[in-house]
């Protein structure tokens, strides 16, 4: 093992002076066209945010960077000098976990289980206080309809390690990742994806019981117009501002693009045969806002325009990402949503299914030109209140009592912390796992600095110098990414990994 990573290794001398003109950050760059990209603050000229779908940190990472290696499982030894992350210790572990039923390990051959409940509401109500200790009597949902190790509601106790994630553990080894993320707010899946791009969930339409009497979306309503809505539905506020409306304005190229959004009834199954529709309508932030929803689902008019403002309105199929890739025209910001399959929501899909996208995707990515100056940001969009025993901090303030149930039916009691005087935004919720994978990450580094998804929205704010959302945004508060690069000594080079077992071959 050890020798293969030293052989990893051995190729960034050579990659760091082929970075060497990279590092003049805030020259422009250009496509292969010849259009300039305005200047950036780091030599990140590409930005990668793949988003993917319920896990929380422990849930993948709590006994990191030690495996249990049994026989049959991809094994994961970890190099010499792996830093500790704040998992489950022993005071945690069984028998000194204060929940009802104890964490414990779920092998490979799980990899397929239950969804659990991820509201708004009940999530605060697992936290309990602080106490962190309700997660089974509030969140835990397991079903005889699907795997829930023989342990009912208590599954949502259940994490894996590095002989299941194995390919997240190996990208931890050699890029960055940090233990103290968290979900801006909590609630579910369309939460966390409008607070991904605007750090905002207040400002929707009253039309969905997803969206509270405050305006603020805490569940999972579908984008308002959307050819593919199944279900009720909003739309955020005309002067709600989105990252997508800043990109244009700044002459910035993007786009969002999602695994089936050409085709609403497009389909596959998961490993355990579980078959979804690839697209997810409310998995699809952009779409809540007129000024950059893409209703009809139009295509690009031309790869040339993939990233720039045409009927696609910067929302696009999966399959446009690579068409512009191979076109040698990776757009500055690009968000990339798997199939539905691939995301890793537990009920349809799961960590095996996922491992393959994600190292199927940075495979190919570090295979481009363009790899030299591009940032990979791996990030969720919420828990699915799998246990996590790490409460965040409380920076915004909720007092709804309909809804909040953090202190018993509130979060927080002081009106001058709550921002913009939004109700239904308590917050940061769960901690979510959160990698960067680019030549410029530290390398087998672990950051301890608090962040939250709206960090992501940070970062792209700074890099292009769009300025704030303003209005409330999460974006005001939002600790840095910055910890996790090296933009003076790139290093990390490239890791190329096994998409079915996540080893380095």
């Amino acid at each position: 093992m050890l020798k293969r990573w030293k052989a990893v290794l051995a190729v960034t001398s050579v990659l760091a002076l082929a970075l060497s003109a990279a590092l003049a950050a805030g020259g422009a760059s250009a496509d292969k066209a010849g259009r300039s990209e305005p200047a950036t603050t780091t030599p990140i000229k590409h930005l990668v945010v793949i988003f993917d779908e319920n896990v929380s940190f422990d849930h993948y990472f709590a006994t990191y960077p030690n495996a249990e290696n049994p026989p049959g499982e991809p094994s994961f030894t970890a190099l010499p000098g792996t830093p500790s992350v704040n998992g489950l210790n022993t005071s945690l572990l069984a028998p000194n976990n204060p929940n009802s039923v104890q964490p414990f390990r779920l092998d490979r051959s799980q990899a397929v289980t239950c969804d659990q409940d991820h509201s708004y509401t009940d999530e605060q109500a697992a936290f309990d206080g602080g106490l962190m200790d309700k997660f089974v009597e509030t969140v835990g949902r397991g079903s005889g309809t699907c795997e829930e190790a023989g342990k009912g509601k208590g599954l949502v106790m259940g994490h894996y390690d590095g002989n299941t994630v194995t390919g997240l553990w190996n990208y931890a080894q050699h890029f960055a990742m940090s233990d103290n993320s968290y979900g801006t707010t909590f609630g579910p899946s369309t939460v966390g994806a409008l607070n991904l791009v605007s750090g905002q969930t207040n400002g929707a339409t009253l039309t969905s019981s997803a969206v509270t009497a405050n305006g603020t979306v805490i569940g999972d309503p579908q984008p308002t117009g959307d050819k593919c809505d199944t279900r009720d539905n909003t739309t955020m506020s005309s002067s709600n501002k989105n990252v997508g409306d800043l990109l244009n304005e700044a002459g910035v190229t993007w786009g969002w693009f999602e695994g089936g959004f050409a085709d609403c009834n497009a389909t596959h199954e998961n490993i355990d045969g579980v078959v979804s529709k690839d697209y997810i309508p409310h998995h699809e932030p952009f779409q809540y806002y007129a000024s950059t929803a893409n209703p009809q689902h139009l295509p690009p008019s031309s790869t040339a325009m993939i990233g720039r403002t045409d009927q696609a309105n910067h929302q696009y199929d999966l399959s446009d990402f690579w068409k512009a890739l191979d076109a040698g025209d990776m757009p500055a910001v690009s968000f990339l949503k798997p199939p539905a399959y691939q995301d890793g929501h537990a009920g349809y899909s799961d960590p095996l299914d996922e491992q393959r996208f994600l190292v199927e995707t940075i495979n190919r990515l570090q295979r481009t030109s363009d790899w030299n100056s591009t940032a990979v940001v791996i990030a969720y969009d919420d828990s699915d209140g799998w246990y996590d025993h790490q409460m965040g901090p409380i920076v915004n303030q909720s007092m709804d009592p309909a809804h909040d149930a953090l202190d018993g039916a509130s979060c927080g009691s002081n009106p001058a912390d709550v921002s913009g005087g939004y109700q239904d935004r308590c917050g940061y919720g769960p901690r979510l796992p959160l990698l960067v994978v680019s030549p410029f990450a530290k390398q087998n580094y672990v950051d301890n600095s608090v962040t939250d998804q709206s960090s992501v929205l940070r970062f792209v704010e700074d890099n292009w110098g769009l300025g704030r959302i303003g209005d409330g945004s999460f974006d005001a508060k939002a600790g840095s990414l910055d910890g996790m690069f090296d933009f003076e000594h790139p290093s990390a080079g490239r890791l190329f990994l096994d998409p079915t077992t996540g080893e380095h071959p």
